[in-house]
C-alpha cells in the first residue's frame, strides 16, 4: 500500500495538479539565481547563510563589492534552496486530494457504524469484535499514507516544524499500529476520521493562496480554524478521550495496554492545543490586516526585504531557519501560513 500511496503521488503531481497550476498560470519558474562566487559560496555553504554587519564589510573589502550587493547575493542564493510556487501547488493538491477523498470515505464508511453513534459500542465484546474489510481497507490506508508523510519529510519541502511533525507522525504511525496489533480499530477509526476533517480545508486554503485567489483563500482558511478547534479542541477531548479514558475502563478495565494507548491519544491532544493557540493567533492578525498571513515557508525573499545595515551589525527582516519553513502538516506556526 505504501508503494501504491507514492505511485498515486507521483501520478497526480505530474498529470493533475502540475497542468491545474499551469492553467491558472503559476509559472514553473525559479527565483534569480545568484552569480557564481566561490569565496562568497564557502561562506553561505560553510559559515552561515545570513551575514551579520561585521562578516559583509569583510566580504566588501575582500571582494571590493557594495555591501548591499552582497547582500542581494546571499538573498538570491537563499531562494536558490527554495522550491517555486509551482512545486508548493503540487505537494498541496495530492495532500487535499488524499485528505478530501479519505475523509468522505471514512464518512461514508462510519455513518452505518453502531459505534459512530454511541461510542460505548467501541468496547462491547472487545476485543472479539470482527474486523471487515471495509474496516481493513480504510485502515491500511491510512496508515500507509502516515508512513509515506513520514519518509517524504525528508525530501519534500522543509519546514521549521520538522521536530514536531516528526514527533506527530510517530504518534500518528504508533497510534494506528497499535490499536490495529490489540483490535482497538473501531475508536481508531473514529480518531481518523476526526483528524481527517479539517486538513482538506487548510490544502484548499493554500491552493486559493498560491493561484492568487486571495479571497477564496482567506473564507477557506477561516473555516478550517473553525472546523479544526471545534473538532480537535471539543469533540476529540469530550467525545474521543472520554470513551478511551472513561468508558473503555467501566466496560473492559485497565487493561495493560490502556496506559499506552490513551498517553498516545494524550500527546495528540497536546500538539492540538498548541496548533490552535498559533492557528487563532494568525487569524486575529489576519483579521487586523485585513487578509490571511502567506505561507513564508518557502516564499522567495523580495529585494524590499534587504537587511539594514548599521555601523554594528546588519540583520536581515525575514529570518532563515535550517528547515526553512514556519509551518504544521498542514497547519499554523509562528503566526504564519502552516501539517501534522
Amino acid at each position: 500500500y505504501l508503494v501504491l500511496i507514492q505511485l498515486f503521488l507521483g501520478n497526480s503531481c505530474r498529470f493533475i495538479a502540475k497542468p491545474c497550476a499551469i492553467n491558472l498560470g503559476i509559472q514553473d519558474s525559479g527565483p534569480h539565481r545568484a552569480q557564481p562566487n566561490a569565496i562568497l559560496e564557502k561562506v553561505f555553504t560553510s559559515i552561515t547563510k545570513s551575514p551579520d554587519g561585521k562578516r559583509l564589510e569583510g566580504l566588501s573589502k575582500q571582494l571590493d563589492w557594495d555591501v548591499r550587493k552582497i547582500q542581494r547575493w546571499f538573498r538570491h542564493r537563499r531562494n536558490q534552496d527554495k522550491p517555486t510556487t509551482l512545486t508548493k501547488f503540487c505537494e498541496s493538491m495530492w495532500r487535499f486530494t488524499f485528505y478530501f477523498g479519505v475523509f468522505f470515505y471514512g464518512i461514508r464508511f462510519l455513518w452505518t457504524a453502531p459505534w459512530f453513534w454511541d461510542t460505548r459500542q467501541c468496547w462491547y465484546n472487545y476485543p472479539f469484535q470482527p474486523l471487515t474489510s471495509r474496516l481493513y481497507y480504510y485502515y491500511i490506508l491510512e496508515l500507509a499514507f502516515y508512513w509515506s508523510l513520514m519518509f517524504s519529510q525528508f525530501t519534500d519541502i522543509k519546514r521549521k516544524d520538522f521536530l514536531i511533525m516528526f514527533v506527530h507522525h510517530l504518534a500518528t504511525i504508533g497510534l494506528i499500529t497499535f490499536s490495529y496489533m490489540n483490535n482497538m480499530v473501531r475508536v481508531g477509526t473514529l480518531v481518523l476520521c476526526l483528524h481527517d476533517a479539517s486538513d482538506f480545508l487548510l490544502e484548499a486554503a493554500k491552493l486559493a493562496n498560491y493561484a492568487k485567489y486571495q479571497r477564496l483563500c482567506d473564507a477557506f482558511f477561516m473555516l478550517f480554524g473553525v472546523v479544526f478547534i471545534v473538532t480537535r479542541l471539543g469533540i476529540y477531548p469530550f467525545w474521543i478521550l472520554n470513551t478511551t479514558l472513561f468508558e473503555s475502563w467501566e466496560l473492559v478495565g485497565p487493561y495493560p495496554s490502556w496506559w499506552l494507548f490513551n498517553g498516545l491519544l494524550v500527546t495528540l491532544q497536546v500538539l492540538h492545543v498548541i496548533w490552535s493557540y498559533l492557528i487563532v493567533r494568525t487569524a486575529s492578525k489576519a483579521l487586523a490586516r485585513g487578509k490571511v498571513s502567506k505561507d513564508d515557508r518557502s516564499d522567495v525573499e523580495s529585494s524590499s526585504e534587504e537587511e539594514e545595515v548599521t555601523s554594528t551589525s546588519t540583520k536581515g527582516i525575514l529570518s532563515t531557519s535550517s528547515n526553512g519553513s514556519n509551518r504544521l502538516n498542514g497547519h499554523v506556526a509562528s503566526g504564519q501560513w502552516t501539517g501534522e
